[in-house]
């Protein structure tokens, strides 16, 4: 997911795109802490998705 495309959505879209975030980082990670997990690269990706997805909330908050 690129940032313009959260740009484009509104606050209630957003917080709820984080908690689907969140909870598929929750995944990875048990994932990773039993070894069923292939392509650990994943964990960074959502982590990125999670950050813009925050910053986008900050800026719509501050306005």
């Amino acid at each position: 997911m690129e940032y313009k495309d959260l740009e484009k959505k509104d606050e209630k879209e957003l917080v709820g795109m984080l908690s689907e975030q969140r909870g598929l980082l929750y995944e990875l990670r048990m994932k990773i802490s039993v070894n069923q997990l292939k392509d650990v690269r994943e964990v960074r990706e959502v982590r990125k998705v999670i950050a813009q997805i925050l910053s986008q909330l900050r800026r719509i908050k501050g306005e």
